[in-house]
């Protein structure tokens, strides 16, 4: 059985999840915020909301793998901050208010926060990012 089990882990490790490459992008493509909400972003959502994902050693280890890179798949494929200006004023707008609707409960996702303890949100920090967003949508 355990010889079962080592094969077959083993033979996982031969399957990819890829992640399609990001467009390119200049930093007049990031999104722009002040220094403190900057700061919030690239440490609690970049991992998986931006071309610059520090991937951790695990992320190439099956099966945790999969799970893994589908999240910042699917991150990317909601909302890249370093495409930001690439996307239409209509996106932005969509996507500033997704970040409303969900800092308080959804993001940083528990999977993520279960190992980056550092990306956890204060109930403050959350509230600031909130009120940002809600200020950016409020300016048209």
């Amino acid at each position: 059985m355990i010889g079962w089990t080592a094969a077959v882990l083993l033979l996982i490790q031969l399957i990819k999840i890829d992640i399609p490459t990001p467009p390119p992008s200049t930093p007049a493509d990031e999104i722009k915020a002040p220094p403190h909400i900057m700061s919030m972003l690239k440490r609690s959502c970049y991992d998986c909301h931006s071309s610059t994902t520090k991937w951790p050693w695990y992320a190439n280890i099956a099966p945790i793998s999969f799970e893994v890179r589908g999240h910042v798949k699917d991150g990317r494929n909601w909302l890249n901050f370093n495409l930001w200006n690439k996307y239409s004023h209509k996106k932005q707008q969509e996507r500033l208010d997704g970040i409303v609707k969900t800092i308080d409960y959804k993001m940083p996702i528990p999977d993520y926060l279960f190992i980056h303890k550092d990306a956890r949100l204060s109930q403050q920090e959350r509230q600031e990012i909130k009120k940002w967003a809600q200020s950016q949508i409020d300016k048209e």
